[in-house]
């Protein structure tokens, strides 16, 4: 088995990548928006982080994470994250035909796929790159042809803030 080394600043900021098991294309459905929403609600009042940017595509979403001080354990956040959701819309999304046997002994869902992406922010350049990709991500999908046209991100809060002006995407340069 792979053993990942992962980054584990504690205090960190860190951009994240998670992605639903065969890009099932499924977490803008109103049901797993709310029940993403309250897993995330639930786990921030035991284990507290910021959420400073999130963008939630049909089949994954993107965000960027500030942990408190003296706390570097994201994975575990995600661990509970993804299990309340996945136990929220058992019955409505989890697919037998899709259980396998590494699926079954690891008590996983058909929901997620089993790891995630992350990556510590190095520094204020960093973190503008990521935020901007992030928020450009519908985007690049062909999802839509604004930022501003996407419901589903904190690009609004960011407009709204006046970081991001209405023609945003014209400025940046996400090479």
């Amino acid at each position: 088995m792979s053993r990942y080394r992962r980054s584990l600043l504690a205090g960190g900021t860190y951009f994240f990548t998670v992605v639903t098991y065969r890009r099932q294309a499924i977490l803008c459905d109103e049901m797993l928006r709310n029940a993403l929403r309250s897993a995330i609600e639930s786990v921030r009042a035991s284990r507290p982080f910021t959420i400073d940017a999130w963008v939630l595509l049909p089949d994954h979403l993107h965000c960027i994470w500030t942990l408190p001080e003296g706390d570097a354990d994201f994975s575990a956040r995600w661990m509970m994250i993804k299990r309340k959701v996945s136990i929220a819309c058992a019955a409505q999304y989890k697919r037998a035909e899709w259980l396998t046997a590494s699926k079954q002994k690891h008590r996983e869902s058909t929901i997620w796929q089993r790891r995630f992406w992350e990556h510590q922010i190095r520094d204020d350049e960093d973190y503008t790159k990521h935020l901007d990709y992030l928020h450009y991500n519908p985007v690049k999908h062909g999802l839509i042809n604004q930022a501003k046209d996407w419901q589903y991100s904190s690009f609004h809060r960011y407009a709204k803030s006046g970081l991001y002006d209405e023609n945003w995407e014209r400025s940046i340069d996400l090479s």
